[in-house]
């Protein structure tokens, strides 16, 4: 299923919800059948040979969802056992109409300390839905720890219980689905985050609310979907003057490979020229390793400067360290209006200075770094990635790239969020090749942002063909031949 590009907030949601209850006239318990109806469909697509169901529901509508899935399973013949983690006469509304719904119908509401549920086949988390603001306690944290530690397979109906629907941060503790449905707007804590570790596969369904609620909100944010073709098709008199020179600066002492990773991939990517102004004592290996990278041992900012003076797209972080030599080579590119994309330790150096970089700037830091340029912490920065991708760009302006899953890309106007990517990608050198893919598509002529979305897209799209193989072992040079191949698609 693809899922909508639009991404909104769980209270924009909630006033999409009110407006067709309200103002459309579709009565609200319409749409809980229809949810139920949907997430039940799923189960069943999910898991077709199910013969035993255990529903588990909290006190809000996100419970009434599950009396109604209780009732549809009923309806099917499947054995179900309803887990109530509030009395009936604490429900109200529509709720209260679904689960009177579902007793009428036979079934039968148990509480946790009496239901024997370890042996069915899927359970259904309709418990806290997206209202939740803080940690999960009281009765409700015993439960999700249960269910999680059961290993019996998980659907989630609107969100999984625990999990931000705005922040998309675990809340203490939260139910991991293997399949999550959601309903009316996608919610932005879904697409990023810790999310990821817990939502499983994403169904969405619109309710049948027509598409012009959707419309009473400017989006939050957006998933990105890439151009087709990512880049235009080259003339037939095209030559290496017209597709930009990129010159990447880095490499200290024992992080050779760094700057030659992210070089190799502005070179795949389809950058004319690509240059590299690293230390006297490995600048040969570089060039050895790679022929097509013209690479310069540089120790002044005079030999900097004559380097300068023929880029077009300057990349500068990738293993660049510390020392005074990188700082002194940071001042010098912070000096020139060229594109720059800001990586790894020029971040580190960015963050003890008060600069603000301009519009043609991507940066691109990873969550600890994200959290020394904010004066706080790497996990303060993933508890609210959407905040924090938002400060960092309101502090330093540029384009932020948040990495991690679901990469967030932010230009002053727009957020989006990055669906390509996998697991694999956690091992050294990723963040380099990304660096260079984004300075690649910087020197063939994309504004700032777009090269920042695109690459980003690309880059994990090139981890996911590379993980055909497997995830685990995955290579930042393994995705060099793919970077080529999707770039020309």
């Amino acid at each position: 299923m693809t899922l909508p590009s639009q991404l909104f907030s769980v209270e924009q949601v909630r006033a999409m919800d009110r407006y067709a209850i309200d103002d459309i006239g579709i009565p609200g318990i319409e749409l809980m059948q229809r949810a139920g109806q949907f997430a039940f469909d799923v189960l069943m697509q999910g898991w077709p040979e199910a013969l035993s169901i255990a529903v588990f529901c909290g006190a809000g509508n996100n419970g009434g969802d599950g009396y109604v899935i209780a009732h549809l399973a009923l309806q099917k013949g499947l054995s179900v056992k309803l887990v109530a983690l509030a009395e009936i006469d604490r429900l109200k509304g529509d709720a209260l109409t679904a689960a009177r719904q579902y007793l009428d119908a036979g079934g039968v509401i148990n509480s946790i300390e009496t239901c024997d549920w370890q042996d069915c086949d899927v359970l259904v988390d309709s418990l806290l839905g997206t209202g939740l603001d803080r940690d999960v306690g009281g009765a409700y944290r015993p439960v999700i720890e249960a269910i999680n530690n059961s290993q019996i397979p998980v659907l989630a109906v609107d969100i999984p219980s625990g999990l931000h629907g705005d922040r998309g941060c675990v809340m203490g503790v939260a139910v991991r689905a293997q399949h999550t449905t959601t309903f009316i707007g996608m919610k932005q804590g879904l697409m990023t985050g810790d999310a990821a570790d817990y939502c499983g596969a994403i169904h969405y369904h619109s309710l049948g609310v027509p598409d012009s609620v959707l419309h009473l909100n400017q989006p939050s944010a957006w998933c990105y979907v890439p151009p087709s073709p990512l880049l235009p098709a080259r003339s037939a008199t095209a030559h290496k003057g017209h597709f930009g020179h990129v010159l990447l600066i880095g490499g200290e002492t024992g992080y050779s490979g760094a700057i030659r990773l992210a070089a190799q991939a502005a070179l795949r990517c389809g950058a004319g020229l690509v240059s590299v102004a690293t230390r006297v004592s490995h600048a040969g290996l570089v060039s050895l390793a790679q022929a097509e990278i013209m690479s310069h041992g540089i120790e002044s900012t005079d030999e900097l400067q004559q380097l300068l003076e023929k880029a077009t797209v300057v990349v500068i972080g990738p293993g660049l360290g510390q020392s005074d030599w990188a700082e002194q080579h940071l001042d010098s590119v912070f000096n020139t209006d060229l594109p720059l994309v800001i990586d790894a330790d020029a971040l580190n150096l960015l963050s003890a200075s008060s600069r603000v970089l301009h519009k043609r700037c991507v940066m691109t830091p990873h969550p600890g770094e994200a959290g020394r340029l904010l004066k706080t912490t790497g996990r303060a920065v993933q508890s609210d990635r959407y905040a924090s991708v938002r400060q960092l760009q309101n502090t330093y302006h540029g384009v932020v790239v948040l990495k991690g899953a679901g990469t967030l890309v932010d230009d002053g106007e727009l957020i989006t969020v990055n669906s390509s990517g996998n697991p694999g990608m956690a091992s050294g050198g990723m963040g380099d090749v990304l660096s260079g893919v984004i300075g690649g598509l910087l020197a063939q002529g994309l504004d700032a942002a777009t090269a920042a979305r695109c690459g980003v897209w690309l880059h994990g799209a090139a981890a996911d063909y590379a993980a055909r193989q497997g995830q685990r072992g995955l290579l930042a040079g393994d995705l060099l031949g793919f970077l080529r191949e999707l770039v020309n698609q």
